[in-house]
């Protein structure tokens, strides 16, 4: 056929490619076989291999326990059970009074452990109130002793002596007095005054074991101030022989007076504890 006899619908046919036939896995439906199958590979690696949290893994190794030991339980229940079903009566009552005898075994057991502990309680209490004790009576020593600081109710007396006519027997008399009324604890002028405590003239003035002291004379003393102080004014007393001296005295109660004037501790040279 020539090319003046070629039609339209020829000459378009002829242009157009030639037709490929389509294979099944190329067909309209590969898409969804495709997703069917990438849904179930992702579906498969998210349960394999399995994921485990802690607390999880946790949970399953108590439960697995727990049944563990209800399954051993319940097996040696079973057994014993067995066991006792076919026993003789004989054999039941010698059962019997061995656990009635492992049982009063168990209870003098604990009532000595029970007595043990009381003991032990009561060594550690009467330990503790023995310190307490002892702790307090260093303090009291120590306090009578000088060695260390007091306070308290008490007194404080200052001795104005402008002439000077006040002596170291007039203040020693003073200090008896006061210890006389239950004074616990009394300083002059800075100098803790205690049993073996010594006043001398010292050169116009006045000497506390060795420490010269001078006027005005001030005492500061621990004690029931309403014993202290009528002690000093007694008729012909502390205050009175002072005055005809032409000093003036005046107490004062308070209710803390402190003593804090200390004494170093001496070490016998001779005596010694006769405690063992």
């Amino acid at each position: 056929m020539s090319d003046g006899d070629e039609t339209p619908e020829n000459r378009l046919r002829r242009e157009l490619p030639d037709e490929v036939p389509v294979t099944p896995e190329e067909g309209p439906d590969r898409e969804p076989a495709e997703a069917a199958s990438n849904g179930r590979r992702r579906l498969v690696e998210g349960l394999w291999p399995p994921r485990v949290t802690r607390a999880q893994l946790i949970v399953a190794l108590l439960l697995f326990g727990l049944g563990f030991g209800l399954a051993v339980q319940v097996a040696s229940n079973s057994d014993s059970g067995n066991a006792l079903r076919g026993a003789r009566q004989e054999d039941l009552v010698r059962i019997l009074d061995e656990l009635g005898d492992r049982s009063q075994r168990l209870e003098d057991e604990k009532q000595g452990l029970e007595k043990q502990r009381q003991e032990l309680e009561n060594s550690s209490d009467q330990a503790e109130e023995a310190r307490k004790q002892t702790v307090e009576k260093e303090r009291q020593l120590g306090i009578l002793a000088g060695t260390v600081a007091a306070q308290g109710p008490g007194i404080t007396m200052t001795i104005e002596d402008r002439k000077g006519a006040v002596e170291a027997d007039m203040l020693l008399d003073a200090i008896q007095e006061l210890r006389a009324a239950g004074a616990e604890a009394i300083q002059v002028n800075g100098v803790r005054v205690v049993a073996d405590t010594f006043l001398t003239e010292s050169g116009g003035g006045v000497s506390v074991d060795g420490n010269k002291i001078d006027a005005p004379y001030r005492f500061k003393v621990i004690g029931n101030p309403q014993d202290l102080e009528p002690a000093l004014n007694i008729p012909g007393g502390v205050v009175q022989t002072l005055e005809k001296e032409q000093a003036t005295v005046a107490v004062e109660r308070s209710g803390k007076i402190v003593v804090d004037a200390l004494r170093e501790a001496k070490r016998p040279d001779y005596a010694r504890s006769s405690a063992p």
